[in-house]
């Protein structure tokens, strides 16, 4: 059968209502900070009762969340199916396993914390558990990152496969900050060191009063599966910063560890 003939019988199949609940959740999607139901309305243009519906639905099974604000937003249920989608994780759910491993991390660093996996072409976060302390940064599940500019997107750049690494660096590469790393013989060589120290550090490269270290997490094979970072605010001191270093590494091991015991 021909591609044209191929997609002419799946667009004869497909079903209208579930054809505007993708939209809506490709909407919120771009909407991290979430959507109101006029805003959806808007965008969307569906009538109001379609779009209540929906959410209602898509809330009830967890994929999206109502804030106290009125703002809907992609739910933990979608982050956890998004998760499983990872090669070699479908047999279990990488949020629920990763949660006290943060929240361990959480209570020695006094930062937040987060799981992050590659989706497509971005950096997917599924995981967090947010920090104590006064200066803790915000960070919130279901937020799309480059890979190129951040640490735990250089830990999922640095363990791909020669070629494909090499088809996502063509091109021209964004620039965020003046230390955003953009030229490609730099990038690689960069994600080589990653590779052999097994750690990446952010040193301001996608928001300049933002630094981070990440960790890979490996799978009983070997393989990486996805990265666990901290993010901190821009001027910690030396020692508080090789603290935090150390605990990203241990707390990736002891999560891959607990993974490769499932």
């Amino acid at each position: 059968m021909s591609e044209a003939a191929t997609s002419s019988a799946i667009a004869k199949h497909r079903i209208p209502v579930i054809d505007r609940m993708m939209e809506m959740l490709f909407a919120l999607e771009r909407r991290p900070n979430g959507a109101t139901i006029r805003e959806l309305v808007e965008f969307l243009r569906m009538p109001r009762t379609t779009v209540y519906r929906i959410l209602n639905t898509l809330q009830h099974y967890d994929v999206v969340r109502r804030t106290g604000e009125g703002m809907y937003r992609l739910g933990p249920r979608l982050l956890g199916l998004a998760a499983r989608s990872i090669r070699g994780a479908s047999d279990y759910d990488l949020a629920a396993v990763a949660a006290p491993h943060l929240e361990n991390l959480a209570a020695v660093t006094g930062e937040s914390c987060k799981v992050s996996v590659l989706d497509g072409e971005e950096l997917l976060v599924v995981a967090v558990v947010s920090g104590k302390r006064g200066y803790a940064l915000t960070v919130a599940p279901g937020q799309r990152l480059p890979l190129h500019a951040g640490a735990a997107g250089k830990i999922l750049l640095a363990y791909l496969p020669k070629e494909e690494l090499k088809r996502r660096l063509r091109g021209t590469l964004a620039r965020y900050t003046p230390r955003t790393l953009t030229d490609t013989r730099r990038l690689s060589a960069e994600l080589a060191r990653i590779r052999r120290q097994r750690w990446a550090q952010d040193r301001g490269e996608q928001s300049s009063g933002v630094h981070a270290f990440a960790a890979p997490i490996f799978d009983r094979n070997g393989a990486i599966i996805a990265a666990l970072s901290v993010p901190f605010v821009a001027g910690a001191k030396a020692s508080q910063m090789q603290n935090i270093r150390l605990a990203v590494v241990a707390a990736a091991a002891a999560l891959g560890g607990a993974l490769a015991a499932r």
